[in-house]
């Protein structure tokens, strides 16, 4: 568990992104945890947020790159991490995001923002079903662009339904793309161990882990 991990998942559930309890996921499964990116809600939280996303990128994409993200919350992280790349780094990266719906006056068209262009990286809160990704690809390339990597706050490592690879390791060996996490569940499975007043919810996640947890998770950054 490095440090950023650590800081990350504590700023998370200082914020009241990552709860623990009994949670039913789209999926129909009752999640000991729940992270909800969502919560950012406030000028402080999403600064610090793209905080951990510029440091990550910064750290791992040391080549020019632009930001792509996916609606909805993908547009405000790559909103906020591209001003947080310039004012941390002084990297000035462009971005650009989609809108759900096409837009039939004005500019017109799904993407928002600078042109796709050259490398980009997709970025996102969370892969559930790998859905948001495979569409961003698609513009990616419809473009004329070349998508290098993916970053996320959480990888989850758990498998997705009926299959038996998470999203994450779906989309490593689909594209063939690195994808970048500030933190993963092992992580917060370690963080939970080492913290006695947290403790109690260590046995709910490790029997959570057993039964869904993607064991070619540790190869896809």
């Amino acid at each position: 568990m490095t440090n950023r991990e650590q800081q990350f998942l504590e700023f998370a559930m200082n914020s009241g992104v990552l709860r623990f309890g009994e949670f039913t996921l789209k999926s129909g499964r009752v999640s000991p945890y729940f992270f909800n990116a969502g919560l950012f809600c406030t000028g402080a939280m999403l600064s610090q947020l793209a905080g951990f996303y510029a440091t990550v990128l910064y750290e791992n994409e040391p080549d020019d790159f632009m930001l792509f993200g996916p609606a909805y919350k993908g547009i405000v992280l790559a909103t906020a991490t591209a001003t947080a790349l310039h004012d941390q780094y002084g990297r000035n990266v462009a971005f650009a995001y989609n809108r759900k719906e096409v837009k039939d006056h004005g500019e017109g068209g799904t993407v928002v923002g600078a042109q796709l262009a050259g490398r980009v990286v997709i970025i996102d809160d969370v892969i559930t079903a790998g859905t948001a990704i495979s569409e961003s690809m698609d513009i990616i390339e419809s473009a004329g662009a070349q998508a290098t990597a993916v970053i996320v706050a959480l990888d989850r490592e758990e498998i997705v339904a009926d299959q038996d690879q998470s999203a994450i390791t779906q989309i490593h060996e689909r594209y063939g793309l690195p994808v970048h996490v500030i933190a993963r569940f092992s992580t917060l499975i370690e963080y939970l161990r080492a913290t006695p007043d947290l403790k109690q919810h260590l046995d709910a996640l490790e029997a959570y882990r057993n039964r869904y947890g993607d064991p070619g998770a540790a190869a896809n950054t």
